[in-house]
């Protein structure tokens, strides 16, 4: 019973110094499911000191020493893992060997396999996904018990002679087999209040994110771009502490704040495979660099050591991803992973209504325009003045081109924003490009080949005409020899392609041009059907133009 006392009454001060020691912030790295090489180290130095504390402060007896030497193995091994805690046992058994006795070797032996063992069930219930249970009191309680009942089994295997080792198990493995069983348990379980208490704080973190998102409200309905996903990176930086903040798109970064910046450039195109698997497969992805390996892909120099991945939504599509970074000397922490998915999801949110905003915008802007169009006092100046050319020399001629007038303008003003149908946008061109015709005389060719079957396919309004009336207005009307336009339509794995080819070759592109023409007709389509589909253009300059548009197959309703 006495024995029992002593030991207990040291295993009472070693609770107290980790009392103690819970109440600084060095004691949130017990709390960590996974740990870095400097956690590591700190693990090893804190628990062989324990090996060695527990040697010194233990109990003379028969020649050896009752101690409670194996709860800083066990919980070496079980902290760090199969290394540190072989390490940690083998460090506090050489300590244990070089003060002699019958028992010195046994002593050293067990207590390296006290870690060991510890150490490889940390391994297997990390590898098995069940990193909690290394927290469980009762757990450790239980393989606590059995590490002492292996020591005691080596050292009736090693220490000679054998009836002394037996006398000697049979004093002191009641209170050792207790005292360290109970000491291990008492131990973690306040590591886990502890962790408990860290990741109950992640919920505080929700307070952090609200003002993330207040900060950053009205930013991302401006558009996702690089110049508001900066904006953005440098409001969560300040927030988070973390080490950098990166934002993408489905194709290139946008934006990088922190450490890395030098080589993570906005506008390179991504090249962590992590990064296009979150977005691949819709799912959060973590390399902690211990556990699931991490490199930097930009630079085999970076000192960046663990990455967040989280997707970021607009409606039920992937848009892009925000990442998280934390150095190679520093843990990431649970409650940055905790408040880094709530901020993705503040994001998505922000990013889909502003997606929104962008539509309303550019239907309100597209209804504007075609409204404009409806009348436009170029194009009837013009129609109305060849018309007055020829009505002299040719009446009939007159009286027919004010009848294609009469039928544009009409059409122009029961014509909706909705989808019409191909022939309807058919019959609209062949009465713009009759007045043309008649305008520049022999100077204008236009081939429509356009299968007759393809008329009923819908297509949204005013999307070839104000094509066509671009290849007219900048192309072919410069050209001093005769202008060729050719229309075409085909159809191929479910998308409409239509195409517009002139012979004058003078397109320029212009950034971000808000014309009724084709930057305007690519952003409705866009908008409508989503980013496979829109307008591509091919040029040569003094050569060709081709304008591809890709629509998907909408048959007539019934």
């Amino acid at each position: 019973m006495s024995l029992i006392l002593l030991l207990t009454q040291q295993m009472s001060l070693y609770l107290v110094i980790v009392y103690l020691v819970s109440r600084t912030p060095l004691f949130k790295l017990f709390t960590e499911a996974s740990t870095r090489l400097p956690h590591k180290i700190f693990i090893y130095l804190v628990f062989s000191g324990f090996c060695i504390m527990a040697t010194y402060f233990g109990e003379q007896t028969h020649g050896a020493i009752a101690n409670t030497r194996a709860m800083g193995a066990v919980l070496g091994g079980l902290l760090g893992g199969p290394v540190t805690g072989t390490l940690v046992g083998l460090t506090g058994g050489l300590h244990r060997y070089s003060l002699g006795g019958f028992t010195d070797l046994a002593c050293a032996v067990s207590t390296t396999l006290e870690g060991l063992s510890a150490g490889l069930v940390s391994l297997y219930l990390r590898r098995t996904g069940r990193s909690e249970q290394v927290f469980n009191p009762l757990r450790v309680c239980l393989l606590t018990l059995f590490a002492e009942l292996m020591q005691m089994a080596i050292i009736l295997l090693l220490a000679r002679p054998f009836d002394d080792a037996l006398a000697l198990v049979l004093q002191i493995a009641p209170s050792m087999l207790l005292v360290n069983s109970v000491g291990a348990a008492l131990f973690m379980s306040m590591i886990r209040d502890q962790k408990t208490m860290f990741d109950k704080q992640s919920s505080a973190f929700s307070t952090k994110a609200l003002k993330i998102a207040e900060r950053s409200v009205g930013l991302l309905s401006k558009g996702f771009n690089e110049e508001t996903s900066a904006q953005v990176a440098r409001i969560l930086i300040e927030e988070t502490k973390v080490g950098a903040v990166a934002i993408t798109d489905r194709e290139k970064l946008l934006a990088f704040i922190g450490i890395g910046a030098d080589h993570h450039l906005p506008g390179a195109p991504i090249s962590s495979q992590m990064t296009l698997d979150a977005m691949q497969q819709n799912k959060v992805m973590f390399a902690d660099g211990v556990e699931t390996p991490y490199a930097c892909s930009m630079s085999p120099h970076c000192t960046l050591g663990s990455s967040l991945v989280i997707p970021l939504h607009s409606d039920n599509e992937v848009v892009g991803a925000i990442k998280l970074y934390e150095p190679k000397n520093k843990l990431f922490l649970n409650i940055n992973r905790t408040l880094g998915e709530g901020i993705a999801r503040l994001l998505s949110s922000q990013i889909l209504f502003g997606r929104f905003v962008q539509q309303q915008s550019l239907l309100t802007q597209a209804e504007l325009k075609l409204l404009q169009a409806q009348v436009n006092p170029h194009f009837l100046f013009n129609a109305l003045s060849t018309i007055g050319a020829i009505t002299r020399r040719d009446p009939n001629k007159a009286r027919q081109l004010l009848q294609q007038l009469s039928q544009f303008l009409r059409i122009n003003l029961k014509r909706t924003t909705g989808l019409v149908t191909l022939g309807d946008e058919l019959e609209h061109i062949h009465a713009y490009l009759t007045i043309e015709k008649a305008r520049f005389i022999d100077k204008l060719q236009v081939d429509i080949d356009i299968p007759a079957s393809l008329h009923g396919v819908r297509v949204p309004a005013f999307t070839l005409q104000p094509i066509i009336e671009n290849a007219v207005k900048h192309g072919t009307s410069h050209l001093l020899d005769t202008g060729h336009i050719r229309v075409t339509a085909s159809i191929g794995e479910g998308v409409l392609l239509l195409t517009v080819t002139d012979n004058a070759g003078l397109y320029q592109p212009k950034k971000d041009s808000d014309g009724l023409g084709m930057n305007l007709v690519h952003k409705r389509i866009q908008n409508l059907f989503g980013p496979d589909y829109g307008l591509t253009v091919e040029y040569e300059p003094g050569d060709f133009t081709q304008v591809e548009i890709r629509l998907p197959v909408t048959e007539p309703s019934a």
